[in-house]
């Protein structure tokens, strides 16, 4: 097993990234601000949300699939029931970098789409956020990462 910081630092290394369950009513939900820093930095990232044609001005897609060019890795931001459907899209398309989105409560975390992803051979970060890692992260995100780690929200190892 490698540490979860390793495994942050491969996958921010990708700048071809998708966000799934980014939302068309953007307040605070976590896929939008993911979506949004991981623009501010310079990253090439799509969102994905089957129900929009447009987030926040940019084009949506509707699966991993239709992304012109794919992806190097994704963020599962959607309700954890549909993540397993999500990891097995990036095993069909060759993604081998996975995060699933979780800071308090269940996030987007599935038991069954983490196994399903690393007896695929893909690296699967089960928890936290990737804003809580350089090159993306900011203070209050370390502070968020502090108190996910203490909970265990945050895995030590994937």
């Amino acid at each position: 097993m490698e540490s979860v910081k390793t495994a942050a630092a491969e996958f921010l290394s990708h700048k071809r990234v998708a966000v799934t369950g980014v939302s068309r009513n953007a307040g605070s939900h976590g896929s939008n601000v993911v979506y949004q820093r991981l623009k501010e930095r310079g990253y090439d990232v799509y969102a994905v949300n089957p129900n929009a044609e447009t987030i926040e001005g940019d084009r949506c897609y509707p699966d991993l699939h239709a992304i012109p060019g794919g992806v190097e890795a994704v963020v599962i931001g959607t309700r954890p029931e549909r993540a397993l459907a999500t990891v097995q899209e990036c095993d069909e398309l060759g993604v081998k970098d996975v995060w699933m989105h979780r800071s308090f409560g269940g996030g987007s975390v599935s038991d069954e789409a983490t196994a399903y992803g690393r007896e695929h051979g893909m690296t699967v970060i089960d928890g936290g956020c990737p804003l809580m890692f350089e090159p993306t992260s900011d203070p209050g995100h370390k502070v968020i990462k502090w108190v996910c780690r203490a909970n265990h929200h945050l895995p030590a190892h994937v």
